[in-house]
């Protein structure tokens, strides 16, 4: 009881419409996703009350019947995103798999929306209904693996992060051959011999494929997850 008295309200704390005023024109999940449409057009500084009010053709006042503030806002369209990410599947099979699978959702849907990771950055991340569910998806399929309920929210964290900084990457684009030469004449100046001697060993990048901008990504979360999961990495021995 303490616990629901103590937690703090947010957005979803309350009915999806304030009681007065004449009988609702619209929805949150309609003002939501004209606010996540703007965003994907013009960045989330466009995202202002009175933009959006301009967008779906009425006041700013008429707004606030169904969200507080810009911040609300906020939440719910970070949500929305969140239940873009399909978790029909049912946890099965190898839990491995199911959590990279996940991972590649979430790295999608940061590129579909490029402010989500600029949004959560500044307001911290509050997790909505849509979260929630992802959360608790990826620890039913983490349910088969070894380690720790802590380790295992960690593996969560690590995919969401990593999800973060590809998709960043990704969008940002780039020539890699070019980048790959910048750092290959850098190592050749002498300065830097275990730089050149990596380089050396590792021989020139391929050119870049789109069919396989998922490769690195993929391939580091099946190297670290299961590092992270490991029951004998030493959590909890005395020192």
């Amino acid at each position: 009881m303490a616990d629901r008295e103590t937690r703090p309200p947010t957005v979803w704390s309350r009915p999806d419409r304030g009681a007065r005023g004449p009988a609702p024109e619209r929805s949150r999940p309609q003002i939501t996703g004209a606010a996540v449409a703007l965003a994907d057009e013009e960045g989330l500084a466009a995202v202002s009350m009175r933009a959006l009010a301009q967008r779906l053709g009425t006041g700013p006042a008429s707004l606030y019947r169904y969200v507080g503030s810009r911040d609300e806002l906020l939440d719910l369209m970070a949500d929305a995103v969140a239940g873009e990410l399909d978790l029909s599947a049912a946890p099965g099979g190898d839990w491995l798999d199911g959590l990279v699978g996940l991972a590649l959702q979430s790295k999608a849907a940061h590129l579909r929306h490029p402010w989500l990771a600029d949004l959560n950055d500044r307001r911290g991340e509050v997790l909505g209904p849509h979260a929630v569910d992802y959360l608790d998806h990826a620890l039913a399929i983490l349910a088969a693996a070894p380690g720790s309920a802590g380790q295992k929210l960690e593996a969560v964290g690590l995919i969401g992060g990593l999800a973060v900084l590809f998709a960043r990457r990704e969008a940002g684009g780039g020539d890699r051959s070019d980048r790959a030469a910048h750092l290959a004449a850098v190592a050749a100046e002498g300065r830097h011999p275990h730089l050149l001697a990596a380089l050396t060993e590792a021989g020139a990048p391929p050119p870049a494929d789109p069919a396989d901008r998922d490769a690195l990504f993929v391939r580091l979360l099946r190297r670290l997850l299961p590092a992270m999961l490991d029951e004998g990495d030493g959590e909890g021995e005395g020192g």
